[in-house]
């Protein structure tokens, strides 16, 4: 079994730039249907109209935060078994412990390569099978 790279991804993050060079990297390891959303609020507006594989989502961001919009997530049948990654530039054992509590598929701290973003998803999907 391989990771379907047709999946539809959701991008969350506040800032236009990590966007952009999140999907440059989900881009070249070869997604290529992604969807982007500037804070948590938006992201749940697009969770409830679009059928979203992944969620890759900042924690820090005004109107609703990353760990706000997992929670809610979590708290939705129709979406919590729904893979959220979270990525952030929190480093800090509380942070980490606060989004594995809250269910996050995965955690990656910002900067981070396309190698260890691609690892973390083939590690949400399946036990690091590759990605076709």
């Amino acid at each position: 079994m391989v990771v379907d790279t047709k999946m539809r991804i959701l991008v969350v993050d506040d800032y236009a730039n990590v966007r952009r060079v999140i999907k440059n990297i989900l881009n070249h390891i070869g997604f290529e249907s992604i969807a982007e959303a500037d804070n948590g609020v938006n992201a749940m507006h697009i969770l409830k109209i679009q059928d979203i594989d992944l969620v890759i989502c900042d924690w820090n961001m005004p109107v609703m935060s990353g760990l706000e919009l997992l929670q809610w997530v979590r708290r939705h049948d129709e979406f919590n078994e729904l893979p959220f990654l979270m990525v952030t530039a929190e480093a800090h054992k509380e942070n980490v412990l606060q989004a594995l509590t809250a269910k996050a598929s995965g955690y990656i701290i910002k900067p981070f390569t396309a190698n260890i973003l691609r690892q973390k998803i083939m590690d949400i999907f399946m036990d690091s099978q590759p990605i076709r």
